[in-house]
């Protein structure tokens, strides 16, 4: 579904994304991991549009995204810091995003499924982090979106809640959706995604299933492989 060629980002005299050559399925989870700076955020901002690239091109079903917009419709995106105004309810909310997009939208059975019922007619400002973050998944995932790009989405949740992102998760997955997470938790990694791309300096230090991750580090966790990739050991 998406392929990127030659993808290069500088800022000033330095680069965050160089040469980037990836490929993303339909119908597959992906990982993408990293440290702070390494390149994880402006990769997610050339894909929604909010970043030019320097070099390399983009394209979603075959077609460039440079210099087009309607393809943005085709995603749905959960920022790590969504900041909405403090001063709308979450009702408001809910149907402002609705009537931007001016497509189908299943936020009911979202809210229900959440229990933000009572929350609806609550000022933004007045939630606790963790519905906040509920509201937030609400917004992503309401529109039937091909692409699926989730930031850091367990933030704050409560084991009940967690339990029902991932069965959406693992959902719209089966509905062959392309989805693509960032986290720090390895948990999370392990349980759902087909790859992992681990990004650092700008460029891509590996890409593969978990079991390939796995037999590449000689690791028996997630976490411990990750930090192997993350800090390699000169040959000796």
């Amino acid at each position: 579904m998406i392929e990127i060629s030659d993808l290069g980002k500088r800022y000033g005299r330095n680069p965050v994304l160089s040469s980037l050559e990836l490929e993303l399925a339909s119908g597959r989870i992906y990982a993408i991991l990293g440290p702070n700076g390494s390149g994880k955020t402006t990769l997610i901002k050339c894909l929604l549009g909010m970043v030019v690239p320097d070099q390399g091109a983009i394209r979603i079903d075959g077609q460039p995204i440079r210099g087009r917009w309607r393809y943005r419709n085709r995603i749905s995106y959960l920022p790590q810091i969504a900041n909405f105004p403090g001063n709308l309810t979450v009702r408001e909310l809910i149907r402002m995003i609705e009537d931007l997009r001016q497509a189908d939208a299943d936020s009911e059975n979202l809210v229900e499924r959440f229990k933000l019922e009572p929350h609806l007619d609550k000022k933004l400002n007045a939630l606790s982090g963790g519905t906040r973050q509920k509201v937030n998944l609400v917004l992503a995932f309401m529109f039937d979106s091909p692409l699926l790009i989730l930031d850091e989405p367990t933030t704050g949740l409560d084991p009940a809640a967690l339990i029902r992102l991932k069965e959406m998760i693992r959902k719209e997955k089966q509905r062959g959706k392309t989805i693509l997470i960032t986290t720090h938790i390895m948990q999370i990694v392990e349980e759902l995604a087909d790859e992992v791309v681990y990004l650092l300096e700008g460029e891509i230090r590996f890409k593969g299933s978990i079991r390939q991750l796995k037999e590449v580090t000689r690791q028996k966790t997630v976490e411990h492989a990750i930090a192997v990739i993350a800090n390699p050991q000169p040959d000796a």
